[in-house]
């Protein structure tokens, strides 16, 4: 392997990792949401846990760079 070669993967290995721990990340916040959502419903306030769900969709929907990262040119 040459010196560029290891140098574009140790690149592409960096960018890996780094989307990895933006994806655990928004796991995480997932997660919480679906905790305070079941708290919202266990306590009877449905309205407020349906409008974190409904903001919550939105999110998702404006994150989809989480999912599918931007094309990148190479």
């Amino acid at each position: 392997m040459t010196p560029e070669n290891d140098h574009a993967a140790s690149a592409e290995i960096q960018r890996l990792v780094a989307e990895l721990e933006e994806a655990q990340a928004y796991e995480q916040k997932l997660r919480q949401l679906i905790v305070e959502v079941r708290d919202e419903m266990a306590a009877g306030r449905i309205e407020q846990a349906l409008s974190r769900l409904n903001t919550a969709l939105n999110d998702i929907d404006s994150a989809t760079d989480v999912v599918v990262p931007p094309h990148r040119s190479k």
